[in-house]
């Protein structure tokens, strides 16, 4: 059976996350408070090379935007970075209406809907594994190269390409191969992997470097 790729804005497959998100819609219902959806080029999933996977979205960032590490520090960082390296073309202003455009590129999360505390629960990352990042990995038929931000991401998207953890573990700066994939691990670019100094923006812009360099090549 074809699963599709996006979920629908009420998703029912996990309920703590249903809930969740509609208990914000009651406070705030200006916000997008939704599964958010994969952020793509203008020129469509063909022109799709490098996917980058994240964990979730932030509450008060792509839950309230739309737009995948939009509103919070991350996406500061993994813009800026994807701008740098050409896979994203304008300015980055943590609007969905900033007018960046992705080049190459597309950005998703392992799990489309917000969870409490930035902690989703394993049956929330299978589930939304099986109904939406493998048919997302599916979608884009030039695909070359993931980006998986942080060990959920990554062992989710190893699991979604039909590969198993253990025999491509997560390890930052890591390059394996998945199937007809290239798989760059970083840890993920959040406030506090930044102000512990666990991730800096040399060591992030060094796997983006690396991803910029396998496209190049093909």
């Amino acid at each position: 059976m074809n699963l599709p790729a996006e979920p629908p804005r009420d998703c029912p497959h996990c309920p703590r996350l249903a809930a969740f998100i509609a208990g914000w819609r009651a406070r705030e219902p200006e916000w997008f408070n939704a599964p958010v959806p994969t952020f793509v080029p203008p020129q469509g999933d063909a022109a799709v090379r490098l996917l980058v996977v994240g964990l979730a979205p932030g509450l008060r960032g792509a839950n309230r935007t739309g737009r995948p590490f939009t509103g919070d520090f991350a996406g500061t960082l993994l813009y800026n970075t994807l701008i740098r390296f050409g896979f994203a073309r304008g300015a980055f202003d943590a609007r969905p209406d900033d007018g960046l455009q992705l080049v190459d590129a597309a950005i998703t999360n392992a799990v489309r809907c917000v969870p409490p505390e930035n902690r989703p629960t394993g049956s929330e990352v299978a589930t939304c594994r099986r109904h939406y990042l493998t048919p997302t990995l599916a979608r884009f038929p030039n695909l070359k190269a993931v980006v998986t931000l942080g060990t959920i991401a990554h062992q989710a998207t190893v699991r979604a390409l039909d590969c198993r953890a253990r025999e491509l573990p997560f390890s930052h700066g890591a390059a394996q191969t998945a199937g007809s994939l290239r798989i760059f691990s970083s840890y993920h670019c959040s406030r506090y992997n930044t102000n512990t100094g666990r991730l800096t923006e040399t060591m992030f812009a060094e796997v983006f470097r690396r991803a910029r360099e396998f496209l190049g090549s093909e």
